[in-house]
Parts: C-alpha cells; structure tokens; sequence
C-alpha cells in the first residue's frame, strides 16, 4: 500500500527532520507550512532530490477552512492518508502566568491543541476503517513540558502540551479498533528555532546542565522516534507518551 504522510509544521525543526527521513523511508510527504514558503520549498526540494516524492502545502491549522483545504490537496496530489505528524505548534515570550494576555492564551491553544484535534479528526475520516479506510498511525508531537510546567516561563504552552496528551490517550481508545494507532513524542530540550521565536534563542545551552544526558537533542533524534511509532516495528504500540528527552 502507498505510504502518504502529513506532517504539519514541516518547513522547520522537528517537522522538517521527520519530513527528510519519511521520504527515506518511502512515504510521499506532504511538508505543510503557514507562512514560511521558502523553508518548506526547501525542504521539498532537498527531498525530491534525494528521488523521494514530496509536496509543500500552505494551511494555517488553526483555521477549520484552512485545514479542510490542506487535506483535500493532499488527497487530490498525493492520495490516501497513511499518516499524520501532528507537529505545528508555537511558544510564546517568557511570561508568568499573571502577565499572560487572552490573546497570547487563545493562540496557544488555537495552534497547539486545536489545530491538532482538527488535523487528527480529518485523519481519522480518512484512515479509519469505520469510513472505508485501511488504517493509518498518528503521531501527536508534545513536550516533556506538560510533565515539567515550565514555570516562570511557558506554563501556557506546558497546559496545551498536557492537552495534547490526553487527547492522543483518548483518541487511541476512540480509534484502536478501526486500524488507527495513536501515540505522541515528548521531546525535551532539542536544538531548534521554537525556542528564538520565544525569545530564547540560547535557552538549550543554557539548560543543557539540567539534563542527565549533558547536551541537548537534535531534531533527527525526535524524528527517529517518530518514524518508528509509525512503523510496522511499533505494531502493537498505542496510546503511548513517549519521552526523547535525555532523561530530564
């Protein structure tokens, strides 16, 4: 059966990582991204290079019209979603919670659990085998965040990552008896962009200390387990929260 895979987020970072090394692995990758159009051109490009098949689609996931466009494309050029990489997602500047604007709060939660829950749900219409589909797996990409609470810093981002956990718990008894495993990656401190656009461009470095392994992740780390939450290997794996944090 064709491999067809949507990773949201995929122009940068974690979501650029899992695109490269899918298509390696034979998936068509559909590389979706809001604004950045080069960066996910390049990443398209690096792929289809490489003799791997791949997309770049615009969609804003936090828009419903935008998300139904972006799977309707990925049907239409690429064909039946196998699987999801449900990786956009954004953080904010270093604020407590009492300094927290409602707009900062609703576009966090807009981006980071919304947008998945609306991603995931059109997966599902395509995956399941309840709507004639021959299954598929989703992965949800949260944050060893909703373990720690990053106070003085991110506890908004740490609340939609712990949503993000319950929902892949929940859906994976929703969907585990229609071909559909649900699991989520909880990376720790990676070295990637996310944490400049919040206002920390050193923030790895500088907590590097705090984590047992001594040094922060890469993105292809992440990846890695991705792909192998998606794969045949991990067949038996679901509602799973896995940690690629270094052991912190």
């Amino acid at each position: 059966m064709k491999q067809v895979m949507l990773v949201t987020g995929g122009s940068r970072g974690i979501g650029a990582a899992t695109s490269r090394l899918a298509a390696r692995r034979g998936y068509a990758v559909a590389v979706n991204y809001t604004s950045n159009e080069g960066a996910a051109n390049d990443v398209v490009g690096a792929i289809r290079e490489a003799g791997g098949t791949a997309i770049a689609v615009r969609g804003d996931v936090a828009n419903e019209d935008d998300v139904l466009a972006l799977f309707r494309e990925v049907d239409a050029r690429l064909g039946r979603l196998t699987a999801l990489v449900n990786n956009a997602g954004v953080v904010d500047v270093s604020q407590r919670v009492d300094e927290m604007s409602y707009a900062r709060l609703k576009r966090m939660f807009d981006i980071n659990v919304i947008g998945s829950l609306l991603c995931a749900r059109e997966a599902v219409r395509r995956m399941s085998t309840r709507h004639g589909g021959a299954g598929g797996g989703i992965v949800n990409v949260s944050s060893a965040a909703s373990r720690l609470g990053s106070p003085g810093q991110y506890v908004d981002y740490a609340a939609a990552k712990g949503a993000i956990d319950a929902f892949t718990i929940g859906l994976a008894k929703e969907v585990g008896g229609e071909g559909i495993r649900v699991n989520a990656v909880r990376p720790g401190l990676i070295e990637t962009d996310i944490h400049a656009s919040g206002g920390l461009p050193d923030r790895v470095r500088d907590l590097a200390h705090q984590v047992p392994m001594k040094r922060g992740g890469q993105a292809e780390e992440v990846a890695h387990a991705i792909l192998w939450l998606l794969s045949d290997e991990a067949s038996y794996a679901t509602m799973s929260l896995l940690d690629v944090s270094g052991g912190r």
